[in-house]
C-alpha cells in the first residue's frame, strides 16, 4: 500500500506539513483538521487534468484516477471482493483484471469459469442462428467482463496469472512494501493515443495517467507552437480559426477547434438548378432543388425534360435511336421520336411481382397487374398445412411452435413459427448473488451476470470512504477516519468542549462544570450533564429485528437538580413577620395565625378567615393554584344610588356603582287624558321643568272651562287653563221658543248671562243659549205648527218603535255596541295633531 502511495505525486506543502503543529491547531480550534494524504496524493494530478481536459481530445483522467484511489482505499481496507463469488480478494489469490473500461478485478478460476459459459452459450446462439458450423461458431465466439459488458474473443480467456502490467506472471505476495497483485517494477505499458511513450509509473491497478513527457505541439489551426504534456498536446489557442471553408469563399469564424471546420454558415440569395427561384440560404445549402419540374427542350427539339429541378445538363430525348414495343419483343428503328410505337400482337410474358409467374396479357402500353391471382398450392411457414390460394396470398395456420427458446426456459408459443425461433423477451428475474436485487437482462441460459452497481461504505462523517460490489456490504467494517467529529455539541459550552475524532456511537461526555442558572437566578455547580447528541447508530447493514418498545428519539442527558440555595419565604397569606427559611426549590406553602384581612370581592367587606392560599396569587405556582378562595359576601347592597330615587339596589353586595334603575314609573299627564310609563333613572335624571315637558302629551288640553261647556283651547299644560274668561268658540243662541237663532261668541253667552244675573256655570249644557234672544210676533203661529208636527212625528215615531222594543235585544249585543264606539272615539282622538 505504501508503494503504491509512493508512486503518485503529491505537493509538497502536504508533506512538509508537521503533524504535530496541525493536530495542536486543530484541538485549539476547529479551523485545521488532519491531511488526508489520499487526497493529496491525487491532488496535483486532479487539479492539472480538470484544466487541461476541456482542450483535450482524450477521455477524461480524473475519472481513470478515481478508479485507481477506489482500489487503493478497498485494498487497503481489506474490501477488495470478485464480483463474481462475492468473496473477499486475498494477497495470495491468483487474480485478474479488465484492461478496457472498468480495470475490475476477478479470481482467476471465476474468471475463466465465467468466460467459458459466456463463449460456450454465444456459440450455441451462433450455430443455432446463424448458417455457420459448430466449429466455426466456436471460432468466432466471445464473452464479456461481468462489469463492464466489454467484449473480448475466445481466445484472450485467462489462462496464467500476472500483475497488472504484465510483465511478471505469479507476481510474489510476501513482500508487505509491495502493493498485492503486482509485481513493483515500472509499468512501462504503451500510453493512450499511440503517442510512443510508456508509463513510469510502479505497477498499478486501473489506467495509466497521461503522458508526463513534454513535447512541442502546435494547436488545432497551427498558429500557436508551445511546449505541453504530451498526454494534452492537443490544445486550443483559443483564438479564431480563420482556415479556408469548403465554399472556397468564407473563413471559418470559430475558436480554434479539433476536427474539420463546420459547414459555412454565412446567409446570401442563392438561385436553384434551373434558376426559376431564388431564395435566402446558408452559404452551405446554395445548391437546391425547387419544386417546379425542369421543362427544358431536349436536344430532339420536339419534348421536355421531364425530371425535377436538377443540375447539368438534361441529356438526349429517351425516345430517340432503337426503340422496343412495350413487352420489348420486336425491335424498331428509324422511327421518330414524337411517333408511337406500334403494338406487337403477342403475350406479354413479363415477370410480375409474385416474381414466379409471367403477364398472360397480349403487349399492353403501361404496367401490368399488380397481384397475381393465379391460383397455387402452397404450404405454411411450420410445414403443417398445405393448400391452394391465390399466389399474391400468404399462408399461414394457427399452430403454435412447441420449441424452447434459447433460453431454455420458454416456449416459442409464435404461430406458424418456420423454425428460426426469435430470442426470448421475457426478464429473467433471477436473484443476483447479491442477494439484494434481480437480474433486468433477457431471459437467457447460465449464470446470471454479477450485479454492476457498487456500494458506498463510508465512516460516520463521510468524508473517508470506499466502494465494494453490491452483496459483500454485510460484511464489511467501516473505514478509520482520522478527522475530527463534526457532530455540534448539544450541551451548553458548545465549541468550549474538547474536540474528539470521528466515530460511531456516542460522544463523549463533556467535563466543565454546567453553571446553567436556574429560573430562580442561581447558578448549578455540578458536571456538565446537559444533552448529548445521539449516538450514531452502530456500523451495520444487516437486517435489524424491530424492538416492541420503540425508544424516544430525545437527547441523553438529565436536567439540573432542584435549586439548593437557602431563602426566606412567606406564609400563604403574604403577612409581614411571618416569613420562614427554606431550600429555593421547596415550594412546600404554610400558613400563619393570623387572620386573612384581605378585602373580598365586593371591595366593601374584609376575609375573616385564617391565613390561607388566594386564588388571586395562583399564577405563581402550581401549589397556590388550588388555593383557599375567601369567604363570600352575601349582604344586601346598602349604596345610595346616583341618581337618588325611592327604589333599593335588587344586586348583593358589589364593588363598583350600583346598576342603572330600571323600574318603571307612571305619570299622567297634565290633561289627565293619558298615562306616561318612564324608566326611573331617566325620569329622575331630568330637571322640574324637563319633567313637565316630558309630560305633557302633546294633544289639546282635555280640561273643560270653568264657565262654559267648551274644552280648554291650549296645548296639554300643567296649572289653570288661561283665559277661562274669554272662550272665543261659536255657540248657537235661541229665542225661548227656539224659533230664532243666531251665532254668538262664547265669551259674549257669559257676559249675557252674567248681564241677567244668572252664573254660565248653572246653565246646564243641551240649554246653554236658549232663552237668550226675544220673541218676535212669528213666534207663537210657528209655535202651533211646530208642536202639531211634534206631535205627529212622535206618534209615528212611537208606531215605528213599538214593533222593536218587543225584540229582546241581548245585553252582550248592547256592550259589544259600546265597545265599538268607544273605539272609534279613541281612534278619532289619535287622528287629531297634538
Amino acid at each position: 500500500m505504501s508503494s503504491a502511495n509512493c508512486q503518485q505525486p503529491s505537493s509538497d506543502s502536504d508533506c512538509d506539513s508537521d503533524p504535530d503543529q496541525s493536530h495542536t491547531e486543530s484541538h485549539h480550534g476547529n479551523r485545521h483538521r488532519h491531511t488526508d494524504f489520499s487526497n493529496s496524493i491525487f491532488k496535483s494530478y486532479f487539479e492539472h487534468t480538470t484544466n487541461q481536459s476541456q482542450s483535450s481530445n482524450s477521455p477524461p483522467t480524473p475519472h481513470d484516477l478515481s478508479k485507481i484511489q477506489s482500489f487503493l482505499n478497498s485494498s487497503s481496507s481489506g474490501a477488495l471482493s470478485c464480483l463474481i463469488c462475492l468473496e473477499r480478494i486475498k494477497p495470495s489469490d491468483p487474480t485478474w483484471s479488465c484492461t478496457s473500461l472498468c480495470y475490475a478485478v476477478f479470481h482467476l478460476l471465476c474468471i475463466q469459469s465465467w468466460a467459458r459459459q459466456a463463449s460456450d452459450l454465444s456459440a450455441y446462439r451462433a450455430a443455432t442462428r446463424l448458417p455457420i458450423s459448430p466449429d466455426r461458431a466456436a471460432e468466432t465466439s466471445t464473452w464479456n467482463c461481468p462489469k463492464c459488458r466489454s467484449v473480448y474473443a475466445k481466445s484472450q480467456i485467462p489462462k496464467t496469472y500476472f500483475c497488472f502490467c504484465g510483465n511478471v506472471e505469479n507476481p510474489p505476495n510476501d513482500n508487505p512494501w509491495i502493493l498485492p497483485h503486482s509485481c513493483g517494477e515500472v509499468c512501462d505499458r504503451p500510453l493512450k493515443n499511440s503517442c510512443g511513450h510508456y508509463c513510469l509509473l510502479l505497477c498499478h491497478p486501473g489506467p495509466c495517467p497521461s503522458c508526463p513527457k513534454l513535447v512541442k505541439a502546435k494547436c488545432f489551426c497551427g498558429k500557436i507552437e508551445d511546449v505541453r504534456r504530451c498526454g494534452l498536446k492537443l490544445f486550443s489557442c483559443n483564438n479564431f480559426c480563420d482556415k479556408l471553408l469548403d465554399c472556397g469563399i468564407h473563413k471559418c469564424k470559430e475558436r480554434c477547434h479539433d476536427g474539420d471546420c463546420p459547414p459555412c454558415q454565412a446567409r446570401g440569395f442563392y438561385g436553384c438548378y434551373c434558376g426559376r427561384k431564388k431564395e435566402e440560404r446558408k452559404c452551405c445549402e446554395r445548391g437546391f432543388q425547387c419544386e417546379n419540374p425542369c421543362e427544358r427542350l431536349l436536344g430532339c427539339g420536339k419534348h421536355v425534360c421531364e425530371r425535377g429541378c436538377h443540375s447539368g445538363e438534361c441529356g438526349l430525348c429517351p425516345l430517340q435511336g432503337k426503340r422496343t414495343c412495350p413487352c420489348g419483343k420486336n425491335v424498331y428503328e428509324g422511327i421518330a421520336c414524337d411517333v408511337a410505337v406500334p403494338l406487337c400482337g403477342g403475350t406479354c410474358d413479363k415477370i410480375l411481382s409474385c416474381g414466379l409467374h409471367r403477364c398472360h396479357e397480349r403487349c399492353h402500353r403501361g404496367g401490368c397487374i399488380e397481384t397475381c391471382r393465379l391460383v397455387v398450392t402452397k404450404s405454411c411457414r411450420c410445414g403443417g398445412l398445405k393448400k391452394e390460394v391465390p399466389c399474391y396470398q400468404d399462408l399461414t395456420c394457427e399452430r403454435k411452435c412447441q420449441r424452447m427458446r434459447d433460453c431454455g426456459r420458454h416456449a416459442c408459443k409464435r404461430r406458424c413459427c418456420d423454425g428460426d425461433c426469435p430470442p426470448c423477451g421475457e426478464i429473467c428475474g433471477r436473484r443476483l448473488p447479491c442477494k439484494n436485487h434481480k437480474c433486468p437482462a433477457p431471459c437467457h441460459r447460465g449464470a446470471c451476470a454479477p450485479c454492476p452497481l457498487m456500494v458506498t461504505i463510508s465512516c460516520a462523517c463521510g468524508e473517508t470512504h470506499f466502494e465494494v460490489p453490491c452483496g459483500i456490504e454485510m460484511n464489511q467494517k467501516p473505514p478509520k477516519c482520522r478527522k475530527l467529529c463534526g457532530i455540534p455539541p448539544l450541551c451548553r459550552h458548545g465549541s468550549d468542549s474538547k474536540p474528539h475524532r470521528c466515530h460511531y456511537g456516542a460522544c463523549p461526555p463533556c467535563q466543565l462544570l454546567c453553571e446553567e442558572e436556574y429560573p430562580c437566578g442561581h447558578t448549578c455547580k455540578l458536571r456538565c450533564h446537559g444533552p448529548r447528541p445521539p449516538p450514531n447508530p452502530e456500523f451495520t447493514l444487516k437486517p435489524k429485528k424491530k424492538k416492541p418498545n420503540h425508544q424516544s428519539e430525545c437527547t441523553p442527558g438529565t436536567s439540573c437538580p432542584p435549586c439548593p440555595e437557602l431563602v426566606w419565604r412567606s406564609c400563604v397569606g403574604q403577612h409581614l413577620g411571618a416569613e420562614r427559611m427554606m431550600f429555593c426549590s421547596n415550594r412546600a406553602l404554610f400558613s400563619c395565625d393570623n387572620l386573612c384581612g384581605n378585602p373580598l370581592p365586593c371591595g366593601n367587606h374584609y376575609c375573616t378567615k385564617t391565613c390561607h392560599a388566594l386564588k388571586s396569587q395562583s399564577q405563581k405556582s402550581l401549589a397556590q393554584r388550588s388555593g383557599e378562595p375567601c369567604e363570600e359576601c352575601h349582604l344586601p347592597c346598602e349604596k345610595e344610588r346616583k341618581p337618588t330615587c325611592p327604589h333599593p339596589c335588587p344586586l348583593s353586595c358589589h364593588p363598583g356603582e350600583c346598576p342603572p334603575c330600571k323600574v318603571l314609573v307612571k305619570r299622567a299627564c297634565h290633561c289627565g287624558s293619558m298615562v306616561h310609563v318612564f324608566e326611573c333613572i331617566y325620569y329622575n335624571s331630568l330637571s322640574e321643568k324637563e319633567q313637565m315637558t316630558v309630560r305633557s302629551c302633546g294633544g289639546s288640553c282635555h280640561r273643560k272651562l270653568p264657565n262654559c261647556t267648551h274644552l280648554c283651547p291650549e296645548t296639554c299644560h300643567p296649572g289653570q287653563c288661561p283665559s277661562s274668561d274669554k272662550c272665543s268658540k261659536k255657540v248657537t243662541v235661541r229665542c225661548q221658543c227656539q224659533t230664532l237663532k243666531k251665532e254668538w261668541l262664547c265669551q259674549d253667552v257669559q257676559a249675557a248671562y252674567q248681564k241677567a244675573g244668572r252664573d254660565p256655570q248653572d246653565v246646564s249644557k243641551n240649554h246653554f243659549g236658549i232663552g237668550l234672544l226675544p220673541c218676535n210676533s212669528d213666534c207663537k203661529s210657528k209655535v202651533k205648527v211646530v208642536d202639531q208636527e211634534l206631535h205627529l212625528r212622535k206618534s209615528k215615531d212611537f208606531e215605528e218603535k213599538e214593533p222593536d222594543t218587543e225584540k229582546n235585544t241581548s245585553k252582550r249585543r248592547k256592550r259589544r255596541e259600546r265597545v265599538q264606539e268607544t273605539k272609534q272615539i279613541s281612534k278619532l282622538q289619535n287622528m287629531l295633531p297634538p
